[in-house]
């Protein structure tokens, strides 16, 4: 996603830049990215391994230096923001919690004589069929001169109303009074508390002071003992120092050995397959065999063609005797004409 995003950006900025594939070798997309940057002109001192990850600072700073480059080329430019005009809202009257109206105490006394309707008797209530009953029983003051309950059903009505009598009375939370008294509570229980407690807070201080007393006194000796061994330390790292910065002053003329004898074994090497060949080519016994094999068959038709030489000479020689003898005889054959014409 990081090099997609920097490939786009860069095309943006005016650079031609190809687009990464899934399976191209990541290490040369992040040096041709910072290449491309480098070329913005934008400072790049973090080693690429930085960016393989896709994510960080560094790839942050990457795609940031792109994106104002790219900004750059395509001319645009920061406006001043054009805020809205927004309507003020009426502000509405939110009622206090804390502050009590007497509209709100008299609904919270109906509520809670609404809720306590069905489990508890009212005291005004009660008061008023008290006062009745009272009046009642002025006007038939005679009738109770003498009563004519049972007591056992009396104490069974008594038990059955009793639970009904029990008044209760809510406890608000929003009364102040109520939050100081926690808050004595409160104060009252981190006081008992804290006199139990600092006693082993005490102690715990206590210990942890000497401890750190003997951790001094125990360090400040160790130190001591150690103080050549630290010098020895410091001197082997300045060694150290030197001795890596000796090897990154050779380490450059070591690279261009490398490189020189590397062109040397190259040229070795051809000369070695040269020379090979050549020693292959006089040590090659084929092309003898070849020429003795020639010379064997020149000799076998040099051998041929002296028989049919001699054999020409033989049938010219032949040739030759016959045609002499031929002669001869035909002289023979004249000589005795010419004799027997002469005797005639």
């Amino acid at each position: 996603m990081f090099c997609t995003l920097a490939a786009w950006l860069i095309t943006k900025a005016g650079h031609p830049f190809e687009q990464p594939q899934e399976y191209d070798d990541p290490n040369a997309v992040i040096s041709k990215v910072l290449s491309e940057l480098r070329s913005f002109g934008r400072p790049v001192d973090f080693p690429p391994l930085k960016l393989k990850a896709g994510y960080g600072e560094q790839a942050c700073y990457v795609l940031d230096c792109l994106a104002e480059e790219a900004l750059k080329y395509t001319g645009f430019s920061w406006k001043r923001p054009a805020y809205p005009t927004e309507e003020l809202e009426e502000e509405e009257i939110t009622e206090d919690d804390a502050e009590l109206t007497l509209n709100k105490l008299e609904e919270d006394v109906a509520e809670e004589e609404s809720d306590n309707e069905e489990n508890f008797i009212d005291l005004n209530v009660l008061k008023a069929q008290t006062y009745r009953s009272d009046m009642n029983d002025s006007a038939k003051h005679e009738e109770i001169l003498q009563s004519t309950i049972d007591a056992a059903e009396w104490n069974l009505e008594v038990e059955r109303v009793l639970p009904q009598l029990k008044v209760t009375v809510r406890t608000d939370n929003k009364d102040w009074r109520i939050h100081v008294d926690q808050m004595h509570q409160h104060k009252d229980g981190i006081e008992s508390s804290l006199k139990e407690t600092r006693g082993y807070l005490d102690k715990l201080h206590n210990e942890i002071s000497r401890t750190l007393e003997k951790i001094n006194s125990r360090e400040k000796y160790i130190n001591n003992q150690l103080e050549h061994l630290v010098q020895e330390y410091r001197s082997a790292q300045a060694l150290l120092s030197e001795a890596k910065e000796k090897y990154q002053e050779g380490s450059g003329g070591v690279t261009e050995r490398i490189r020189v004898l590397s062109e040397i074994t190259e040229v070795l090497e051809r000369v070695k397959q040269e020379t090979e060949e050549k020693g292959n080519s006089m040590t090659d016994g084929a092309p003898l065999v070849k020429i003795k094999q020639a010379l064997t068959k020149l000799k076998q038709e040099t051998i041929q063609m002296d028989i049919q030489i001699g054999v020409m000479e033989h049938t010219l020689l032949q040739s030759k005797l016959k045609e002499k003898s031929n002669m001869t005889r035909d002289m023979h054959a004249t000589m005795i004409s010419e004799a027997t014409i002469g005797a005639y």
